[in-house]
């Protein structure tokens, strides 16, 4: 079977399916606040939805449309846990505070969901999420999980084994995996849409298409100049993650942006035994691929395994080439939609949460758990702006060591870095 639908080249599916979606004035002249957000993602519009009902003025800016950086064009799936592994983390600082960053990812999942349902928002959630392996080596760690979890109170996750991985990926690819029924999947426009919505209704004052051009601290104020005025604030939260960009140095030396890739197939109506539960599914490279369908039957698929700033020229022939190595079924099968973003990670795959100047504040780096991580670490800013927060302290605490190779040669070290992974993932 074989369809041949129009490639959009860089609108995402989400965008296309997102349905009304409002626009914010670019902001012209000067502005005062309590706190100033600069970004539009999740991370920013949980911060100023969550200012705002606590009476806080708040003027939330965007370079560009809310929706266009990584919070509209993700994988959409949420996870479970941090994005390094309980063990690694318990290794490194001990089970008590390894635990805390657990059970703090696991509220994240919680808010997103008893958010979307508190504002009557249909974000598509779908139940499940299957981790899959394709290396025999690593049995005995996948076997080992399910325990591991149940010892952080985690009682969701099984071992399959081969038989059972391929009924539920509806491939033969994998050789085992891990059955999640803790977690799920979402469409991330639906979730942002909704959410701005929701900040401009507490009172929050939103600006698209408003680039920050400069942050500084002035005055005792933070000052953040944009190309039509500048605003005064008594705090700031840069909240910018992977599109940090040259904005703030500090920022960019720790979080590191790398492109990511995904395609929207029509849907599989021929193709029930394609992932027949429903579930996510992110498999065992380290250069993750990560799949799913829609809840109208749609494939969508990420990942690639080569990494460069900018979009390849056609981002289909990566996409299809990886489909179609799981799913040979599926070759004669159309992308109808072919999108890109940038995903913030750190070195140690943890999420940055830095006071980079006195009463300024930058929080990204979430290294691929973005979608659960940066709604809450947007709340957990507005309450420690507000009080205080123990759950942001756990992540202020972690030590985020920056890139190296400073602003010259970062970016090509980390392309020799990937790549090699790239390869080591076909070994």
């Amino acid at each position: 079977m074989s369809w041949q639908s129009p490639i959009s080249p860089g609108i995402s599916w989400y965008e296309a399916t997102v349905g009304d979606r409002p626009e914010y004035p670019p902001m012209d002249g000067a502005a005062t606040a309590d706190v100033a957000v600069v970004g539009g993602g999740f991370t920013g519009l949980q911060a100023a939805y969550n200012l705002a009902l606590k009476g806080v003025r708040t003027v939330l800016i965007d370079a560009h449309r809310f929706g266009d950086g990584a919070s509209g064009r993700n994988g959409g799936q949420l996870g479970t846990g941090q994005r390094a592994e309980p063990a690694e983390l318990e290794a490194q600082i001990g089970f008590e505070r390894s635990k805390a960053l657990f059970d703090l990812a696991e509220n994240a999942k919680r808010y997103i969901l008893g958010f979307a349902g508190a504002q009557g928002l249909d974000i598509e959630f779908m139940p499940g999420q299957l981790n899959v392996c394709h290396k025999k080596a690593y049995e005995n760690d996948y076997r080992d999980t399910p325990a591991e979890m149940a010892r952080y109170g985690y009682e969701h996750m099984s071992f399959m084994d081969r038989a059972e991985t391929q009924e539920r990926v509806g491939s033969s690819f994998y050789l085992f995996g891990i059955h999640d029924t803790g977690t799920g999947h979402i469409h991330p426009m639906k979730l942002l849409v909704g959410l701005a919505r929701a900040a401009k209704a507490a009172g929050a004052v939103l600006h698209e298409k408003t680039p920050a051009l400069k942050i500084e601290r002035s005055g005792g104020k933070a000052v953040i100049t944009t190309p039509r005025g500048t605003i005064t604030a008594d705090r700031a939260l840069i909240a910018c993650n992977g599109y940090i960009g040259n904005l703030e140095p500090q920022t960019a030396a720790h979080v590191m942006p790398i492109r990511s890739f995904i395609g929207a197939t029509p849907v599989l109506d021929g193709f029930p035994s394609v992932i027949p539960g429903g579930e996510s599914i992110a498999d065992s490279r380290f250069v993750v691929r990560y799949f799913r369908k829609s809840r109208d039957g749609r494939l969508l698929f990420g990942g690639r395994e080569a990494y460069t700033a900018d979009n390849p020229r056609d981002m289909t022939l990566h996409i299809r080439r990886q489909i179609t190595e799981i799913y040979p079924e599926l070759d004669k099968v159309g992308i109808s939609h072919a999108w890109g973003g940038s995903v913030g990670i750190t070195m140690p795959r943890q999420p940055y949460v830095r006071e980079i100047m006195p009463g300024i504040t930058s929080i990204g780096g979430y290294s691929g758990h973005g979608v659960m991580l940066s709604n809450y670490c947007g709340k957990l800013y507005a309450e420690a702006a507000t009080g205080g927060s123990p759950e942001l302290d756990h992540l202020k605490a972690l030590k985020i060591p920056a890139f190296p190779g400073g602003r010259r040669f970062r970016s090509p070290l980390l392309f020799l870095a990937l790549t090699w992974y790239a390869l080591r993932d076909k070994l």
